[in-house]
């Protein structure tokens, strides 16, 4: 087993199930990608590695991605190959590690606009990426990619919220959201889910909303097979928003997610649709 099949199997989301939709090679190809975005985001994440060896490590996959690596290891020298397999632009690479570096220390935004630099490299580069190695040939396959990266990303955001406060205090909801909805932050770390916690999850909800229905907007129907991949992600996520809505966002108190049952159902669904 290759280290990107064993990061994969290791991982349980949703994007590896995804997977499953696509043909032999473009999955394989697709599984050494997200073994990549899985090693990125737990330099971020993980506390148990000193914070001067995760830079490190960010720092070494950045500059091997624009100058090419002296002693590449195994998935370093399959990442490579990927981009050169696919002509995918080092861009979107460079801005995924971007991305997950300012993970590094807590960071508050102000304004959705920057909430929305953020999700868009550490969410949307991985849809953009992902377009190339899908076979995508549309144009507007990577605006499907753009919205839906945003959009995965704030269901995750609303998910997560009890746990990145667990994880170094991160608060990822716009500032002037709090204020629009006058609930402060220490109501948040206070974990008080009331009517303005609801209203205020409520409005990240519909812009998610407004997201997955962007994307959609763009799906064309010569990529409709290529994308099924993550069309069944599209379809998973907003299950999942739609799940977290329904029952009023106690986020504090449950992690919400679908049963293997229905994200099943889900990716049976979107594979015998046209």
């Amino acid at each position: 087993m290759s280290s990107s099949q064993e990061i994969t199997r290791k991982a349980k989301s949703n994007l590896a199930f995804a997977l499953s939709c696509l043909p032999k090679e473009r999955k394989r190809d697709m599984v050494t990608f997200y073994a990549f975005c899985r090693v990125i985001d737990d330099l971020a994440d993980d506390l148990d590695i000193p914070l001067e060896k995760r830079q490190q490590g960010l720092n070494a996959w950045s500059h091997g991605i624009n100058h090419g690596f002296d002693q590449p290891d195994e998935l370093q020298a399959e990442v490579m190959e990927l981009i050169d397999r696919y002509s995918i632009s080092k861009q979107p690479f460079l801005d995924l590690i971007s991305g997950c570096e300012s993970d590094l220390q807590p960071q508050r935004f102000n304004t959705w606009e920057d909430l929305k630099n953020y999700t868009y490299r550490v969410a949307s580069c991985v849809g953009v990426i992902s377009t190339r190695i899908f076979g995508c040939t549309h144009p507007d396959s990577e605006k499907y990619a753009v919205a839906l990266g945003h959009a995965l990303q704030l269901t995750n955001i609303l998910r997560d919220v009890d746990e990145d406060l667990r994880n170094g205090g991160r608060i990822y909801l716009p500032i002037d959201d709090f204020t629009r909805f006058q609930y402060s932050e220490h109501d948040l770390t206070q974990r008080i889910h009331d009517e303005r916690f609801t209203a205020m999850m409520t409005w990240q909800a519909d812009r998610a909303e407004t997201l997955y229905q962007e994307a959609l907007d763009h799906l064309q129907a010569e990529d409709a097979k290529a994308l099924k991949a993550a069309e069944a992600m599209r379809k998973i996520y907003h299950s999942l928003l739609t799940k977290m809505r329904n029952d009023h966002f106690h986020v504090f108190t449950q992690r919400y997610s679908l049963s293997k049952a229905k994200k099943a159902a889900i990716l049976l669904a979107t594979l015998a649709s046209r």
